[in-house]
């Protein structure tokens, strides 16, 4: 295949709506495929590739596929390849494996969930032995409660002793590989004005890495981005709508405010002028997406809720666009509540990383969740440009290409 040649390839798979596609995009890797399950995702997908000049590779070579994971056959769904991808061309297999297993705010069933996809992930890294493999999940998979399970992930990789379910002793020979890092990951230290930790595996194939060394990605921003920092152009934009009308002075008054708030809770966290109580300062605290099986979208949990309001932003829905709310006159709820305006969709996924023209397609409640469920951007960008420094260093050395 002469695409593998002249670019990085990558094949992601529970993409979402796009938030590591965009970051390991932006560090140089072409996508192949991105694998989704979730209609509305699939579609943000579609709808973003065929509408963005800088994915015109993508336009020309990667399948988006609405599918399970459990249903994907690269030998039989990447379309647009034009070839059969052979073991061991794919540079780069990446994937957000299902949360909820490993989540504090769930069961923590791990291996036990159906809804655990690692061993799939595996299943497909030996079938395609990629140069490269990342898989993000929660900070949750890092509990002493699933160090047995690690164990057995990381020797299915590189070999090595772990303990079986009934407590026995057993071990793998693992596929060539070498893990070189497993550990955790704060969003807010890439720019993104977030509480967000994620737990990343990053693992290269022995003949890939021999002699070279792998760098773990360190933190771009020194000083955490605020939500007032983030967030200021976009608020504004929505209440200046309504400057010049009957809303005017409230809404005047309403923007302040909430800026104010916002301002004096970053400066608060912050210490201003004395030692810094908190490096978070006013960022945000961790978004969810919520489940299919429950209601409307909201900001998570009461205790997100609470620290949304000390922002001066109301937590209990999800705001309509600027746009429907001028249309509905939904800005009682939307912009001038008691606890300060909601945040649009667009909103939510600014406080997640994404760029501003990223599109979400679906309804409200749909478009929130994608948001909600996405791993952030800027952390994939640079561990994503962590992992191709290894790869273009062994592509100059002239190993591990077949």
């Amino acid at each position: 295949m002469t695409s593998t040649e002249a670019v990085f390839t990558s094949i992601e798979i529970c993409a979402g709506a796009g938030g590591q596609a965009i970051g390991l995009h932006e560090a140089g890797f072409k996508h192949l495929a991105l694998v989704e399950i979730d209609q509305h995702a699939a579609a943000t997908l579609r709808r973003n590739i065929e509408t963005r000049a800088t994915w015109a590779w993508e336009q020309q070579h990667c399948d988006v596929l609405e599918m399970d994971v459990n249903d994907f056959r690269p030998d039989k769904h990447l379309t647009k390849q034009g070839s059969q991808l052979e073991p061991r061309e794919l540079d780069l297999l990446a994937g957000g494996v299902p949360c909820p297993p490993f989540s504090h705010a769930g069961k923590q069933l791990g291996r036990d969930d159906e809804r655990d996809l690692f061993p799939r992930m595996l299943d497909l890294v030996k079938k395609l032995k990629p140069r490269a493999v990342m898989i993000e999940n929660v900070r949750g998979i890092m509990d002493p409660k699933f160090s047995d399970y690690r164990d057995w992930i990381q020797a299915r990789l590189q070999g090595g002793d772990y303990r079986e379910e009934d407590g026995s002793a057993a071990h793998d020979r693992g596929l060539g590989y070498t893990v070189c890092k497993w550990d955790v990951l704060e969003a807010s230290d890439f720019g993104v004005p977030q509480l967000r930790p994620r737990a990343i595996l990053v693992a290269i194939r022995d003949d890939v890495l021999k002699d070279l060394k792998y760098e773990w990605p360190t933190p771009t921003h020194e000083d955490p981005v605020s939500v007032a920092v983030a967030l200021d152009e976009t608020m504004r934009e929505r209440y200046e709508r309504y400057y010049d009308g009957a809303h005017g002075q409230l809404a005047r008054k309403k923007y302040d405010e909430w800026l104010d708030k916002a301002t004096r809770r970053d400066a608060e966290l912050k210490g201003k002028g004395a030692e810094p109580r908190s490096k978070a300062g006013g960022i945000a605290p961790t978004l969810v997406g919520g489940s299919k099986k429950h209601g409307g979208a909201d900001l998570g949990p009461s205790r997100a809720k609470a620290s949304w309001k000390l922002l001066g932003v109301s937590g209990l829905g999800v705001a309509n666009d600027i746009v429907t709310c001028e249309k509905k006159g939904s800005e009682g709820r939307d912009l001038f509540g008691p606890d300060g305006p909601m945040l649009t969709v667009e909103q939510a996924a600014i406080i997640q990383g994404f760029p501003r023209d990223w599109q979400f397609t679906g309804g409200k409640t749909a478009q929130y969740r994608q948001v909600g469920n996405a791993f952030p951007p800027p952390v994939a960008a640079a561990v994503g440009k962590s992992i191709i420094e290894v790869l273009m260093a062994a592509r100059e050395r002239g190993q591990g290409q077949s």
